[in-house]
């Protein structure tokens, strides 16, 4: 324990004494651990951003679009997904469906209506990006959505298409200055339309892809007088448990498809969407971006090892004379190659800690977009120490053992 005191005292005399050399050598490891890990932070958060996307939808439910999502391989061994639009959903589809399926699941309809509308509330108006959703009583439940203040929609208003109307938290705050309570009773106009408000949606914050905050939901027969009853639908049904998913699925794809007449053999004109399914391929889409960074570190760090070792023959040769009088006095060859060494390893993990941090940082000012907690992605951050180890050691080995072999008389003579 003393010698190794020892060994990192004096390496970082050495280090002091060269400061330009050594330098520039830290900073070209931390360049090689910043795109490792910078790069690898960034596609950990993109991953909880999209998990948290879909998660936001609900995690016991799935989808019936129009939309049909393909993912494609590649030969070399990577992947895309598609996304080509099928047959819409018609209304009377969509009823259809809800009709016949006897799973035990909640079922919900819904369109959209606008997705850049302007609500407005007395004096005060919001930006022009307000998702307005048609739906039924079920959405709530459905989207994994709670009601912070108010009530949902009752039957006869879904029925009888009544402008009432549920606010996101970003919407109601903006409209009614951060008071919510004030939004109940009051009306809104939406597209020209005045709609009431009868209940405000808890808080659900932003996502990568949306911020389902900033939307409204009218019932599904007011929305279809509003926007017209040609818009696409979408399906949503949401089973008890998560284990049950794959069958309701696959029951549902059967009705829908009897409710297409699609002949036995030919492939679905929409999709069965299941949010993590859809992380899923996502995710996997990002391994390609993981390889290139682990390359890009590597061919850095093989560069950093040529010029750790130059930098420490050089120290071997600056240090000859020193060499020559610690042998003297009875210095092992074992405690001359630990010194040198140990200031391999401690120049290479240097550069490891500094490009660790300022991967780190780098890769969540992509989290601060879509207000993702602060990520570190610890496995990734021990194999980068782990290459800066392993860099100490291969770049100065050569040198450590070159500085043990040394002649006391010819180093002693050594100017």
């Amino acid at each position: 324990m003393r010698n190794l005191i020892f060994n990192i005292t004096m390496a970082f005399r050495s280090i002091s004494n060269n400061k330009l050399r050594s330098g520039i050598t830290i900073a070209v490891i931390g360049l090689g651990i910043t795109a490792l890990v910078g790069i690898l932070t960034g596609i950990q958060v993109m991953k909880v951003a999209i998990s948290s996307s879909f998660s936001s939808m609900g995690v016991n439910s799935f989808q019936i679009t129009s939309e049909i999502i393909k993912k494609k391989k590649h030969k070399g061994g990577g992947s895309q997904i598609s996304v080509t639009e099928g047959k819409s959903i018609s209304y009377a589809e969509a009823k259809l469906f809800k009709e016949r399926y006897n799973f035990p699941a909640t079922v919900s309809l819904a369109m959209t209506g606008n997705q850049v509308a302007t609500i407005i509330a007395g004096s005060e108006k919001t930006n022009p990006n307000i998702n307005v959703t048609g739906s039924d009583e079920s959405y709530l439940a459905v989207n994994d959505a709670k009601l912070s203040n108010g009530r949902n929609f009752t039957a006869t208003e879904i029925e009888g298409g009544s402008y009432v109307c549920l606010l996101g938290d970003g919407v109601a705050k903006k409209l009614f200055k951060n008071k919510v309570n004030n939004a109940l009773g009051k009306d809104v106009a939406i597209g020209g339309i005045k709609c009431r408000v009868i209940g405000v949606m808890a808080s659900k914050g932003s996502s990568m892809f949306m911020n389902s905050d900033n939307n409204v939901v009218i019932p599904l027969n007011a929305a279809r007088q509003i926007y017209g009853g040609d818009n696409a639908y979408t399906i949503s049904i949401l089973v008890p448990m998560v284990g049950m998913k794959t069958y309701a699925s696959e029951e549902a794809e059967g009705i829908f498809r009897v409710i297409r007449k699609l002949p036995l053999g030919t492939e679905n004109n929409f999709s069965i969407s299941q949010n993590s399914d859809l992380v899923n391929m996502v995710i996997e889409d990002t391994a390609v971006i993981q390889i290139a960074a682990i390359v890009i570190c590597i061919i850095t760090l093989l560069n950093s090892i040529i010029g750790l070792m130059n930098i420490m023959l050089e120290s071997v040769s600056e240090r000859t004379r020193e060499i020559g009088v610690s042998k003297a006095l009875g210095a092992r060859s074992a405690y001359i190659r630990g010194q040198f060494l140990t200031e391999a390893i401690l120049i290479s993990l240097m550069g490891g800690a500094i490009g660790v941090f300022v991967g780190v940082m780098l890769g969540n000012i992509l989290g601060l977009m879509f207000s993702v907690p602060f990520v570190v992605p610890w496995g990734w951050v021990g194999l980068g120490v782990g290459l800066c180890a392993l860099v100490g050691v291969l770049s100065g080995i050569y040198p450590a053992v070159k500085a043990s072999k040394l002649d006391p008389i010819v180093a002693l003579r050594y100017e």
